[in-house]
């Protein structure tokens, strides 16, 4: 792996587990601003704390050594979260600011995931 690809994976990675670190800390919180923001999408209040909690121990997934096929599946979970959250914003025809969010967290979770060094990666 060149240096450039460690940079941008390292750069990537950190943000990723800052924003799913502090998004994950607001839903177990069930802050009032993300409580009114699940209500609004449909979601039912319990789903906050679960997400939440998925999202930290995703991060802890992404930032350990070793353990591949963990971190696949928090890469996928990620995935599926912010496209998740991005479809659910635009079915509520919420096509701004509320988007750059998930958005920003999905395209760094396809960088991290893409510049991923080998002995992160999932050996077959």
């Amino acid at each position: 792996m060149t240096k450039r690809n460690k940079i941008i994976y390292w750069i990537a990675t950190l943000w990723l587990a800052l924003g799913m670190t502090s998004t994950g800390i607001v839903q177990i919180l069930q802050i009032k601003e993300e409580v009114d923001m699940m209500s609004h999408l449909g979601y039912p209040l319990y789903f906050l704390p679960l997400l939440g909690m998925w999202k930290l121990l995703g991060v802890i997934a992404i930032l350990i050594p070793k353990f591949g096929l963990v971190k696949e599946w928090a890469y996928a979970g990620f995935f599926f979260a912010m496209s998740g959250a991005i479809i659910s914003h635009l079915a509520c025809r919420e096509y701004g600011i509320e988007l750059f969010g998930p958005a920003l967290l999905l395209v760094l979770t396809l960088i991290s995931w893409y510049f991923r060094p080998a002995e992160r990666k999932v050996i077959s």
